[in-house]
């Protein structure tokens, strides 16, 4: 039988999503579990990967098991083996031709950022506390208008694993505020490495004035990395939700 889960997860314990060879990730974790529920090996496929630190709130994987397991009896029994910082919320049959990554229409990830001298403690990890200058919102939001839409996104990408093709399409970019608290959501069919910490690094460094939405423009023609802000931190990213076809 084919599954589809909806996983939540804390990322500051693990190396990132995908299976690394000296360190915890979260899928090895997840596999773990399934394969003592199915008595053998269990592959799974997420719907995007998410680096060391990076949480998620709507994370989705697929994989297949010989055994028929209800999946709400899947979903408890897979819970039991997981670790707290780990949980799957939802889990469903799904057809054989479903593919948590390949069948996603889009992918939405949110980034929390609290601002002032004193951050709530039960923000750690959970948040950027930005201690400095307050952000000019209305450039922060024109920064992301300026973001959506197709662009050359070179200079939002880590040093060394931009692809050959960095154009990418923002579908949205929006930002909240709830008092101190500043959320970015941004939806795109797919991102390149870092993509959205350094989006959140280029709108901070616009928004305290110390660049110009010019300079933003022009980061949006194909500039290098080091011509863009830094990455900001990886504990205030959830990856927040999975977009597929309504069937």
């Amino acid at each position: 039988m084919k599954y589809a889960v909806k996983i939540s997860y804390i990322g500051r314990n693990y190396s990132g999503w995908q299976v690394q060879p000296d360190a915890p990730s979260i899928q090895e974790t997840i596999e773990s579990a399934l394969a003592k529920i199915a008595g053998s090996p269990v592959r799974i496929t997420g719907a995007g990967r998410t680096d060391k630190g990076v949480n998620a709130w709507g994370q989705v994987a697929s994989f297949s098991m010989d055994k028929d397991i209800a999946p709400e009896k899947l979903r408890l029994a897979v819970n039991f083996y997981l670790p707290e910082d780990i949980r799957v919320m939802r889990a469903r049959y799904v057809p054989e031709d479903f593919s948590a990554r390949y069948s996603a229409l889009s992918r939405e990830y949110k980034y929390f950022v609290y601002h002032g001298r004193v951050c709530p403690p039960v923000m750690n990890g959970f948040v950027w506390w930005r201690k400095g200058a307050a952000w000019d919102m209305d450039i922060a939001r024109e920064c992301c208008r300026m973001i959506q839409g197709r662009h050359n996104f070179r200079a939002f990408c880590r040093a060394g694993e931009c692809p050959d093709d960095p154009f990418r399409t923002v579908d949205s970019l929006r930002i909240r505020t709830r008092g101190r608290l500043s959320i970015i959501s941004v939806k795109a069919q797919s991102f390149l490495t870092n993509m959205v910490r350094i989006i959140v690094g280029n709108i901070d460094i616009a928004a305290t004035g110390k660049k110009s939405l010019a300079w933003l423009e022009g980061l949006l023609t194909g500039s290098g990395r080091v011509e863009s802000a830094m990455t900001v931190p990886a504990g205030g990213l959830w990856f927040w939700r999975v977009n597929y076809p309504p069937a």
